[in-house]
This record gives structure tokens, sequence and C-alpha cells, in this order.
């Protein structure tokens, strides 16, 4: 079985983060993606896996040549993506105009911080920016404190490589029906405040009257947050339902009767403190397996090198290995068309002879184009 987008052809230009991640999405479910690296790159990440599942094809795509063979790409592609900067691919000759003239049908993914206009579109900035100007970093955090910088994780791969999948997928259904190809604007600013939505919600309903950190899902409630074990290593409480609640209460060996009301905002101080107590009194592997049993909303705050060997992760396959590389596995899951297993990420202009021969070009002429720097 090849997955749901088996037959899918993307041709993805060499980009960093959320174009990689939103091409490494549609590649774990079975489309075919072809990468154009820049002749003579260097991998800019080191152990970059978001190239899992590709082909490479090197081209000086500066040249007219180079452009010219993107082109011939893009004729038989359903897809392309690219993360450039506003303007760069149509100075390259493989603009949106460019590739739709070529192939009408295509569907043209662009995923930029700031989105293709706006008074920021040519500025430079990177995710902690764009979550910024959204509104989905100044929640986060201590009360007191700074904001938290959350990874690189809700710009760069939810608000922008995500919803560029998401996109593309869209316009491609959309396809369906029309017969013609569009251009997806994936703006990781755009992207990040989508994600806060539910924030804004719950401001609206004055369900969230505080200051970062005071609130009932930022850490505030003393029933919503992680805590310190004996061992120093830590549990996450999520116990917001009464039920759960007193799940985790019988779990914590305490009794609602001899502790402040947890919906009395001025005792929360006090009540986290008595739990807090309570998690000290064992490691954070001992609540782990008295919690398994129960509804008391209590796991583990694992590293990234523990997680896959959890039982649970384990059980389900949520980790496997890539090119010797632990890494999460494709999701989500098909019963039908289960995604394939994912191969290793291409060395820089690996596949380049055999894209080309696809492509109808001889050997002659590949040799050609690798004697005059197009390809490589």
């Amino acid at each position: 079985m090849g997955g749901p987008l088996a037959g899918l052809r993307v041709v993805e230009l060499a980009g960093l983060a959320p174009a990689p991640f939103g091409c490494m999405v549609l590649a774990d479910l079975g489309a075919s993606v072809v990468r154009v690296d820049r002749v003579g790159a260097v991998a800019a990440v080191p152990g970059d896996v978001l190239g899992r599942g590709r082909r490479s094809i090197g081209v000086d795509t500066r040249r007219p040549a180079g452009a010219e063979l993107v082109l011939d790409l893009v004729a038989r592609a359903d897809v392309l993506v690219e993360g450039f900067r506003p303007g760069v691919a149509e100075r390259l000759g493989i603009g949106p105009a460019h590739c739709l003239a070529r192939n009408p049908r295509l569907v043209y993914g662009r995923v930029t911080g700031w989105g293709q206009d706006g008074p920021l579109a040519d500025r430079a900035g990177h995710d902690v920016n764009y979550i910024a100007l959204a509104g989905a970093l100044e929640p986060i955090g201590r009360a007191g404190a700074p904001p938290t910088v959350p990874l690189n994780v809700i710009g760069d791969f939810a608000g922008g490589g995500l919803l560029l999948a998401v996109g593309v997928l869209a316009a491609l259904h959309e396809r369906e029906r029309s017969g013609r190809g569009q251009v997806v604007d994936a703006a990781m600013v755009d992207g990040a405040a989508l994600l806060t939505t539910f924030l804004h919600g719950m401001r609206a309903a004055g369900a969230w009257p505080g200051e970062r950190g005071t609130n009932l899902l930022d850490g505030g409630a003393p029933f919503y947050d992680i805590y310190a074990a004996s061992d120093g290593k830590y549990v996450s409480i999520g116990a917001l339902e009464e039920k759960f609640y007193a799940d985790l209460l019988v779990l914590l060996g305490l009794s609602a009767v001899d502790l402040p009301n947890r919906h009395d905002t001025a005792r929360w101080p006090e009540l986290r403190t008595r739990i807090a107590a309570a998690v000290a009194t064992r490691t954070r592997d001992e609540w782990a397996e008295l919690a398994a049993g129960t509804d008391a909303c209590l796991a583990p705050v694992l590293t990234p090198d523990e997680a896959p060997t959890a039982p649970h992760n384990a059980a389900r396959g949520t980790f496997t290995e890539v090119g010797g590389v632990r890494q999460p596995a494709p999701a989500p899951r098909f019963d039908r068309t289960p995604a394939p297993a994912p191969t290793a990420p291409p060395a820089i202009g690996q596949h380049t002879d055999e894209v080309l021969a696809e492509l109808g070009r001889s050997a002659a002429e590949i040799a050609e184009l690798r004697e005059s720097g197009v390809v490589g």
C-alpha cells in the first residue's frame, strides 16, 4: 500500500523548516516528492530528518536552463512548494505565473513568515517573531515572568508547515471540481493566530480573565500544571473535570474535605502547595505506574529520548527508525491505505540523473547539463 496520497506528484524547492515539514507530511502519506536542491549546497541543518521520503535533484535555478528544468518538473506535477521571500521565485522565472502557464492544474504552495503581502511581507523574521505578532507568544509562560519560547513548534511547524499541507490538500480537492490549480499563501503569522482561536473564545466569554500564568490552561490552575517528583523529574497533571480531579486526589492520598475549594482562585496558591508536597513523595516513574490504571490525568514528563520507549508509544509504534535515526512515525493513520515506511533523507542531488531521465533527457544531455554546472 502506498498511502492515501499515492500517485500525487510534488516538486519541493529546498528551504528550511516549514516547507520541508509540510512536504514531509505529504511524503509520509504517500506523495512522490522531488526536492530541488541548489547545486553544490550542503545540508543546512545537521541530522535534519525533515527530508525523509524524498528524492533530490541538484539544479542551479539561477540559470535560465535550471529554471527551465524546474518548469519541466512542474509540467508533470500536481503540487509545487516553495518557502522563499515574496518575489524570489518570480525573479528566478519559476513563480506562480510561470508555473501555472506550464501547468494550469498545478497547486502552487507558498509558505512564508509574514505572508505574500502586507507591510512586513519583505522583512526577515523567525518563528518567535511571527508568533509574537500573532498574539500566540504572550500568553505562554509563568506569572510575573517573560513569555516562554515554545521551541519553534507553533510558527514553523504547526502554523506554517502543517497548515501549508492542509491548504495544498484543500486546493487539490477544489481542483477536482474546477479542473484548475491555484496559489496557496500559507503565512506563519496567520497560522499561529489561527491556533489561538480557542483562546480568543475563552477571553470573550470571560473565562480567561487574568494575566499570563494565572488562568485555567496556562499553568495558573493547580490541577492543570507540572510538578516535581522526589527524583527531580516531573509529572503533568490535567485533572480539569470534577470526576478526574476526584481520582487525582485519591491517587495523591489527599481529601477534598481538607483542601481549599479548587474553584476559589484566591486559594489556588495554597492548593498548589498541597499538591506539590504530595507529588514530591514519590518518583516520577512511581507516579506514572500508579496512575496508569486510573483517570487521574497524571502522566510523566518524558524527554525526547525517553518518549520512544514509553510502553504506550512503543505499543502504537508512535516512533520509528529511519536511516538509523529514531524519530516520530507518520501520522495520522489510515486503515485501508496505511502510510508507507519513510525512507532516509537523500543526499543533495542524489537522484539527479534518475529524475532527468524520467523527464526524457538522454545520457548525453544529462552529461552536458552536469558539465555546464546547471545540474549536479
